[in-house]
Order: C-alpha cells, then structure tokens, then sequence
C-alpha cells in the first residue's frame, strides 16, 4: 500500500469514526428532546401521539381528585381543557388554581403524566405557559370582540375623527 492510500485509508477512517459519534449524539438528543404544548394545542391535535411531551397551564379549580397515589386533574389555559392522569406523590406545591408542568404522553383524549412539576412561589408560572395562556386569551378576546354587536340605541363612543 503507498503512502497516499494509507492517508486516504486513514482520512476515511476518521471520518467515519466522527460520523458514527454525530449519528448517536444526535439520536441521544431526538429521544431526550420534550416539547411543551398548551391545552388549547393539545386539544388542536399539534401535540404528537406515542411521544411524550410537555403540557402545562394552570390546575382547574375543583377537579382535583385523590384515590391513594392516583390523581385526577384539569389543566386548563382559560380557552381549552385537558384531563390530567398521575400515579406518584405531588409535589407539595401543588395545588388547585395554581400553575403546574406536566410530563408524559396522550392516551385516549387524557394526559397520562409520569412527573409533575408545580409552581415555585405564587408569582410564578412557567414562561411556556404564561404565553400559551396569553395567546388563549387573546383568541377568547377576539372571539368575543367579533359576536359582541352594539345594541341601536346604545351611544357610540368611537374617537371622533377629523378629516
């Protein structure tokens, strides 16, 4: 074998060894990666099925139910709702009214959660949510702008113009 073979032979060879690290470093982070999804997403069908993902919004007052480690919740984003299932411990946070972060997968039109994240103090929500939560707000909100039609003899109020 001549030198120049021997180079060529040994290029190909790292470059090989280099493709096959990029190959499982990026499969590494395609199966860790998480998304996270609103309900009003969720309940569009944009969240992936047989994936786990991400879901949070704020706990529905009054849907809380408890039977030994087996809890039943609705996260909500003040436009949509899903139902939440998890068998575990809640973190002590965790409370009714207040923001939660969800992990697992849909099965059946339900959340199937294997970790529960609750708020850390009363002012905080998770970004992802407090945005998901103002973009459902502002749809309910344009939503509303739209049927609301002005009763005949209510004033017109609009800022005159002067052309």
């Amino acid at each position: 074998m001549t030198p120049r073979r021997k180079r060529f032979a040994i290029v190909g060879g790292v470059l090989v060894a280099v493709a096959a690290v990029v190959a499982l470093i990026l499969n590494a982070f395609q199966s860790n990666l998480v998304f996270f999804y609103s309900p009003s997403q969720v309940a569009q069908h944009e969240a992936p099925t047989g994936r786990s993902f991400r879901i949070g919004g704020m706990v529905e007052n009054g849907t809380l139910q408890r039977n030994g480690t087996n809890i039943r919740f609705v996260v909500t984003d003040t436009a949509k709702s899903v139902p939440v299932q998890y068998t575990g411990i809640l973190p002590d946070l965790f409370k009714e009214g207040k923001g939660v972060v969800a992990q697992g997968q849909l099965e059946n039109g339900v959340f199937v959660a294997r970790e529960i994240l609750a708020k850390h103090d009363e002012n905080y929500v998770p970004p992802e949510a407090a945005e998901a939560m103002k973009r459902a707000q502002a749809g309910k909100d344009q939503k509303l702008a739209e049927t609301v039609v002005p009763s005949p003899s209510a004033p017109d109020i609009r800022p005159k113009v002067n052309n």
